[in-house]
């Protein structure tokens, strides 16, 4: 299992599997996000599967499947309302954990200057200056 750290609150991670879910409670997350559509590659679980596993041990989930190249603002809004539901430390995943960072950075752009996201993102691996333009001051 791979994450990375984003916020006290939020870390960010790639496709999980099912047998992943233990070390996940392990590590000491409270609650999933999971933000990449069922179906979207022949080799991931669907999130139903990740839904029980995840409940069995007592772990808070949310399915919240956003398209890879499509992340829209109403994606990023209803993204912080689920971190701001959930019990942290929220562990969010899609196929790589770029669309999980990318909807953070969106919503974190009222509170932090594009250096800041741009900085926190490259610590936890992820180069956002491509996808972030949107938010850069002019």
């Amino acid at each position: 299992m791979q994450y990375a750290n984003v916020t006290q609150q939020l870390s960010v991670g790639p496709q999980v599997s099912v047998e992943d879910i233990e070390a996940i409670q392990a590590a000491g997350f409270k609650s999933i996000i999971c933000n990449r559509p069922d179906g979207e590659g022949a080799d991931q679980p669907d999130f139903a599967e990740i839904e029980a596993k995840a409940l069995s041990l007592g772990l808070s989930c949310i399915y919240q499947p956003v398209v890879s190249g499509k992340i829209t603002p109403d994606d990023a809004i209803t993204f912080e309302a689920n971190l701001q539901k959930l019990d942290a430390p929220v562990l969010a995943y899609c196929r790589t954990g770029t669309r999980c960072i990318t909807l953070w950075a969106m919503t974190a752009s009222k509170t932090l200057s594009y250096e800041a996201i741009l900085s926190i993102s490259q610590k936890a691996g992820y180069d956002l200056s491509g996808a972030l333009l949107q938010v850069k001051p002019a």
